[in-house]
C-alpha cells in the first residue's frame, strides 16, 4: 500500500547524476528529500529546482558513511513525517580517490569502500523495514562500470561498485515477496563534476557513441526503476555506456 504523499530520498543528490535524479523523479510527483554532506549551496540549487516541478523538497545533511548521522537525520525525518515513509531511494554517494594499487593509501581506500558500500548499507537498512510494512518500495542503486569490468587506479572504487552490485542481487530475493524492488544502474563515462579530470578526447575514442553520457540519461533509467511499470524488474543491474562494455 502506497502513501497519499510519495517521498523520494536521493543520496548524494545535489549535483551532478544526483541533481538529475531528483528532477527526474520530482517530475513523477515525488517530494524530494535531497541527502548531501557539505555543499549546501548546490543543494539549496537543486531544491530550487525539483520545487520548480511543483512538489515538496527537503534538504537533509549527513554523511551516509557515519551510521549515527544516518540514524539521527532519518529519525528525524520519521519524527515530522508520523504518517510517511520514504518509498523511493536512490543510493547514489560515492567518491573517487583513484591511484595506482601500489601507491594507494589507506585512507583512499577506507573512504571510497565506506561511502559507498557502508553508506548504502547504513542507509538502505534503515529504509527498508516500512517498506515491507507497507508492501511496496523502490531500491535504486547507482553502480559503476567500473563495477563491471574493473578501471586501472580505481581497485577501491571497482571494489565498493562490484560489493555493490552483489549485494543488490542478495537484497532484492529478499525483499521481491513483499513488493520492493532492489536494482543498480552501473553508468559509464558521464559528464559530471566527478569526472572533468579525466581525459574524455582519448577516452571518448574508446567509446562505440564516441562521447560521455548525459546525467539525464542515467536519471531516466532510474525513473522507470523507480516506477510502478518495473514493478516486475528486480534483482537487475543495467549498463548505461554508450556500448562501451555490456
Amino acid at each position: 500500500m502506497k502513501s497519499d504523499r510519495k517521498y523520494a530520498l536521493v543520496t548524494g543528490g545535489s549535483r551532478g547524476i544526483g541533481r538529475a535524479v531528483c528532477l527526474e523523479l520530482a517530475s513523477k510527483g515525488y517530494n524530494i528529500i535531497i541527502n548531501y554532506v557539505s555543499n549546501m549551496e548546490a543543494a539549496s540549487q537543486t531544491a530550487a529546482l525539483v520545487e520548480e516541478k511543483g512538489v515538496g523538497c527537503e534538504l537533509l545533511q549527513f554523511d551516509v558513511s557515519d551510521e549515527n548521522q544516518v540514524e539521527k537525520a532519518l529519525g528525524q525525518w520519521n519524527e515530522k513525517h508520523p504518517d510517511d515513509y520514504i518509498e523511493v531511494l536512490v543510493n547514489n554517494a560515492g567518491v573517487r580517490a583513484d591511484a595506482l594499487m601500489i601507491f594507494m593509501e589507506d585512507e583512499q581506500w577506507n573512504r571510497v569502500l565506506h561511502t559507498t558500500l557502508n553508506g548504502f548499507f547504513y542507509v538502505t537498512r534503515r529504509l527498508l523495514k516500512p517498506m515491507v510494512t507497507k508492501r511496496y518500495g523502490r531500491i535504486v542503486n547507482i553502480a559503476s562500470l567500473s563495477g563491471l569490468k574493473g578501471l586501472p587506479g580505481q581497485a577501491n572504487y571497482s571494489a565498493a561498485k562490484a560489493a555493490l552490485i552483489g549485494a543488490t542481487k542478495a537484497v532484492a530475493q529478499e525483499v521481491a515477496r513483499r513488493g520492493v524492488t532492489v536494482n543498480a544502474v552501473a553508468p559509464g563515462f558521464i559528464a559530471t563534476d566527478m569526472t572533468k579530470d579525466l581525459d574524455e578526447a582519448a577516452l571518448k575514442a574508446t567509446i562505440p557513441m564516441n562521447r560521455f553520457g548525459r546525467p539525464e540519461e542515467i536519471a531516466s533509467v532510474v525513473g522507470f526503476l523507480a516506477s510502478e511499470a518495473a514493478s516486475y524488474v528486480t534483482g537487475e543491474v543495467i549498463s548505461i555506456n554508450g556500448g562501451l562494455y555490456s
